[in-house]
């Protein structure tokens, strides 16, 4: 029986390719058909991230699922962990606080030279965001932005308002991207099927009153396979 860890080192496989940008050869897409370890992945995320800067090997997006954890961003506030004990909490460089991620979660860490690209990473930022945006859409879902808020929101006009008599809204996906030497990685999450309860360990990115939700709980059922399909496509148009 292969060694599953080994059988994850082996599951990466090209998906997709973009055309020449800005002198790089093109992007690859990889996917792993199986749970990946937090710090396994991160040293991938790293390793190939200064392949990227040294021009070895092309930029590249991974499509992944985690087992259950939750991360500390930057900003990270030690209070905002509700249940420390839940599941294995990891320090991340990326920006931003505190986030779960699990099975039915897709995860798509984007590893992209944006000194070929562009040096605005508040720009880069907004991409992202609206890739999710794009996305989300082609299900019928409409994802919005807040300027107070990170990450991606959806309004939940049925459920009670908050006491100063704000909508609620559930946010649907997390962004956090770290650079080094004008490399990204990091990069997006988006609740396709998890377990929402999971999430009750922390105050998800620091914001409290508002929930999270997902494309099922949102009525859509979507396999994780037409999500992929959609990030591929809706990259192709914004990157």
């Amino acid at each position: 029986m292969i060694n599953e860890r080994a059988e994850i080192a082996l599951d990466l496989k090209r998906i997709a390719q973009q055309p020449p940008i800005s002198g790089v050869e093109h992007v690859e897409w990889a996917i792993s058909n199986h749970p990946v370890p937090y710090e396994e992945a991160l040293q991938r995320m790293e390793s190939r991230a200064a392949d990227i800067a040294s021009h070895q090997t092309p930029e590249l997006v991974w499509l992944l699922e985690h087992p259950p954890l939750y991360t500390a961003g930057t900003s990270a506030q030690s209070e905002d962990l509700l249940l420390p004990d839940r599941f294995p909490v990891f320090q991340t460089g990326r920006g931003g606080q505190y986030t779960y991620h699990g099975p039915g979660q897709r995860i798509a860490y984007v590893m992209l030279d944006l000194g070929s690209r562009t040096q605005d990473v508040r720009r880069f930022v907004a991409v992202l965001e609206q890739w999710v945006i794009n996305t989300l859409g082609t299900f019928g879902i409409t994802g919005e932005r807040r300027e107070d808020r990170v990450g991606v929101w959806v309004r939940r006009p049925e459920k009670s308002p908050l006491p100063d008599g704000t909508m609620r809204e559930d946010k649907i996906a997390a962004i956090g991207i770290r650079l080094r030497k004008w490399v990204s990685f990091h990069g997006i999450s988006i609740n396709v099927e998890p377990d929402l309860t999971h999430f009750d360990g922390i105050v998800p990115c620091g914001v409290a009153g508002h929930g999270v939700t997902s494309l099922f709980d949102l009525g859509v059922t979507a396999t994780m396979e037409d999500v992929d399909v959609a990030l591929q496509q809706e990259f192709k148009r914004l990157f």
